[in-house]
């Protein structure tokens, strides 16, 4: 894969327009300047779209593994890019990401910024100008989005629906920002309906009510001096409390539940097994109707070309990561019924000789679903064995763990797979649960029903087959967390408010600098709003 894939995800009326994309050559007429939060048109305030449409602002964030993905996978502890040959170098955007080595200009951290503030402009149409459960989702959206940009880049920049298109955004500070996005969910709540597992795709109770634990458990983190925006943090038992109530509420949903099987999150036909989902992007471009490419993406960006379906052979996970599971814990390694039979490989992580279908006449050529399974071979006819390390800079075609997060469905990967119908977990009733023994904790003291720390995450470890502790502290659950939600766009948030983002990884020896727990303003956004400063440490 010699270019970044991009998202398929450009506003139709942008709120900070792309400037350019990573595979384009030059600007798409369709686009405005950048910051510009409306067409330039004349008149007054746009029209604002169906809901249908504001939900299909989600798609910048599962449209591929760029953007939202990359800004909080690449820069922490569970994934990285390496440069193969001419390959994934991509003008180091990735190797930048890993190093910790951004600025305002890197094309992810800029396109991100673009994506989430179009989707912040569409939303805002919605929740200001709607009534009842139409405004109710407009406001959990737009909260969403807001959390996404004020925890990635701690400025939130906001514009009334009735505002002139030509109008420049005001500007919310991060201590602002979060106060708005809780307020703002607390009033869109009484209007959303309950979860029932076919909405799953659509803002419910218990969407918010679990975005709302999010919000409290890092309120710390955004309430911090944005000098100091790396810590140490002061978490307020109150808010601890509150974490604990919203999570007791989603837990008050007896259609939710730790699910038996891990993969049933994950895998194929996850929209009908998993206990755990709460809120999803479905497959396709509508985001409650489920027709179109699903998370292709997710495989094609680590499996090598040889395997099925064929793939781009970029990322991988690093060792000391891998090496946090035990070796019976099914969320490392796992062959799934009906999958690993006919794929050749497990889910989770592969090591080791890779296997997948073979030509019934030359082993040493890749075959297709149906076609016996056997160890393959790199592009040389050498065995394809993966390694444990991989370089940042140069490596071979077996350099790396590969990941399987999202086994797509057998029936489908002979026609490339793009029609697996897996969806993508934005909330899972695990993430939930842990939250909850975070706060416990961290100082709550009101809702634990009985339950400690321990006894929450060893609920969840006998389901992974992982043995149970003995005892849980901070670390503890920084760890079962990567292990549980390991990319699902967690880990660089959990990273932070546990005081470990800047800290020393593989291919990343030394520290960074603590203003890194935030991302720049995009310069071409500072030239385009007055409004926006550029953040402590750039």
């Amino acid at each position: 894969m010699k270019n970044i894939f991009t998202s398929k995800f450009i506003p139709v009326v942008s709120a900070i327009s792309v400037l350019t994309l990573a595979s384009c050559s030059k600007l798409d007429p369709k686009l405005e300047a950048p910051n510009s939060i409306a067409p330039n048109t004349s008149g007054g305030a746009p029209t604002p779209p169906s809901i249908s449409a504001v939900y299909e602002q989600l798609n910048q964030l599962t449209g591929g593994q760029s953007n939202w993905f990359a800004l909080e996978e690449h820069s922490t502890d569970e994934i990285m890019g390496p440069t193969r040959g001419t390959d994934w170098d991509d003008f180091g955007t990735w190797r930048r990401l890993h190093l910790h080595t951004w600025a305002g200009d890197h094309n992810q951290i800029n396109d991100t910024w673009n994506g989430l503030n179009g989707a912040l402009f569409q939303t805002t149409l919605v929740a200001e100008t709607a009534t009842g459960l139409t405004k109710a989702e407009g406001q959990f959206l737009r909260a969403y989005f807001r959390y996404l940009t004020c925890d990635l880049y701690g400025q939130v920049q906001t514009r009334p629906a009735t505002a002139a298109a030509a109008a420049i955004p005001d500007v919310l500070t991060r201590s602002a920002a979060i106060d708005a996005i809780i307020a703002e969910l607390e009033a869109a709540v009484p209007n959303l309906p309950v979860y029932n597992q076919t909405n799953r795709a659509q803002a419910t109770k218990e969407a918010a009510w679990t975005l709302l634990a999010k919000c409290y458990l890092n309120k710390a983190v955004y309430k911090q001096d944005p000098t100091q925006p790396a810590g140490p943090f002061t978490f307020n038992a109150a808010d601890m409390n509150k974490v604990i109530e919203y999570c007791n509420n989603v837990a008050a949903n007896p259609l939710l539940a730790i699910d038996t099987y891990y993969w049933d999150n994950f895998k194929w036909d996850n929209g009908t097994v998993s206990s755990e989902n709460i809120f999803v992007r479905k497959a396709g471009s509508d985001a409650r109707a489920g027709n179109g490419a699903g998370l292709r993406w997710q495989t094609s960006q680590s499996w090598h070309y040889n395997q099925t379906p064929s793939s781009w052979n970029g990322f991988v996970t690093l060792s000391q990561f891998y090496d946090s599971f035990e070796d019976n814990d099914v969320r490392k390694k796992n062959d799934v019924p009906n999958y690993t039979n006919q794929v050749g490989a497990p889910a989770g992580f592969l090591l080791g000789q890779a296997r997948g279908p073979v030509s019934p006449t030359n082993p040493k050529v890749p075959g297709v679903i149906g076609d016996p399974i056997g160890n393959l071979y790199d592009r040389s006819g050498n065995p394809l064995v993966f390694t444990r390390n991989a370089s940042i800079f140069f490596n071979g075609e077996a350099s790396g763990i590969r990941v399987n997060k999202f086994p797509l469905n057998p029936a489908t990967i002979n026609d490339g797979a793009w029609s697996s119908e897996n969806e993508f977990p934005f909330f899972r009733f695990s993430d939930v649960r842990l939250m909850k023994a975070e706060a416990l904790l961290r100082g709550g003291t009101t809702g634990a029903n009985g339950e400690t720390p321990l006894t929450i995450v060893n609920s969840i470890r006998v389901l992974r087959n992982a043995t149970p502790l003995a005892s849980v502290t901070l670390p503890t659950i920084l760890a079962e967390r990567g292990r549980e939600l390991y990319l699902e766009g967690h880990r660089r948030t959990d990273m932070v408010r546990f005081g470990v983002f800047n800290s020393p990884v593989e291919e990343r020896p030394n520290a960074s600098a603590g203003y890194k727990v935030v991302y720049p303003i995009p310069t071409v956004a500072l030239s385009s709003n007055p409004n926006l400063k550029q953040n402590f440490g750039y």
